[in-house]
């Protein structure tokens, strides 16, 4: 079994800062350093830069202050590609094409030819349990089976780092659980690092390494904790003590990030 350990560095985080041109501070000095095949969740209020920092690492926002520096194999960090990959709140998928059509798109805006591409679409689908359903349309598809496409053309780029908003937010229980069970299985597979931003104290200890639970106003690290429980996961572990100790723990911890929240506004 897959246990937590010290993880070689992927990327770091140096005091980094968001202000937005109406003077709104978005993070206020956040450091945090996060490994190669880690799995953490960021985990705090609505407003404490959970999303904006997940943006700025993908380097869809620039930062305002500090930096963000990739270990020397990843130099080209989030500025390429082939590195990071990206999953939405929502599933974003284009309603007019296929499932196929819908998990090549990154290949195509590489240049890479349907034909070329084919395999690895092929393998990006199998994945996430879709090989069936290449030909058919969103509209056709469950929100569940929606969110697995946007895991696969996320996973066809084979990326190091998953950067994951609230995937899962909008989905019944169920499913939720389903589909935390089919991304750690994947993640455990393929050892790509994992960011994962959620509201569900739940959901951030069963699937973490780690948890960074964050408070707003201005947006900033003031927990992190550490899950010690091995890998694989599953109903043995959402029904053990330690699980509802950690849980206590990291809900304990939202509190206090959610009060000085309260206190600093």
């Amino acid at each position: 079994m897959e246990t937590t350990m010290v993880q070689t560095p992927l990327v770091h985080l140096r005091d980094v800062h968001k202000r937005y041109s109406n003077g709104t501070i978005a993070l206020n000095g956040m450091t945090l350093d996060v490994g190669s095949h880690e799995f953490i969740s960021f985990l705090g209020p609505s407003g404490c830069g959970k999303s904006t920092a997940l943006r700025m690492i993908a380097g869809l926002s620039s930062i305002s202050g500090g930096a963000i520096d990739w270990a020397a194999q990843d130099a080209r960090g989030a500025g390429h590609t082939h590195e990071v990959s990206f999953v939405f709140q929502e599933p974003t998928l284009m309603p007019w094409a296929s499932v196929f059509q819908n998990v090549y798109l990154p290949l195509k805006l590489r240049g890479e030819s349907r034909e070329r591409a084919r395999a690895r679409v092929d393998e990006a689908l199998a994945m996430v349990g879709l090989s069936r359903f290449a030909n058919v349309y969103p509209r056709e598809l469950s929100g569940g089976m929606k969110m697995r496409v946007s895991i696969a053309r996320a996973m066809v780029t084979r990326p190091r780092l998953l950067l994951m908003d609230e995937p899962f937010a909008a989905l019944d229980e169920m499913t939720r659980i389903k589909l935390n069970n089919d991304l750690l299985a994947l993640w455990q597979e393929h050892r790509f690092t994992v960011i994962f931003v959620t509201h569900s104290v739940y959901e951030s200890v069963y699937l973490s390494n780690r948890v960074v639970v964050m408070a707003s106003r201005p947006g900033r690290v003031i927990d992190e904790i550490d899950i010690p429980a091995p890998y694989p996961r599953g109903d043995a572990f959402r029904e053990s003590t330690l699980y509802a100790q950690l849980c206590r723990e990291t809900s304990q911890s939202l509190h206090r990030a959610m009060d000085s929240s309260a206190i600093d506004h």
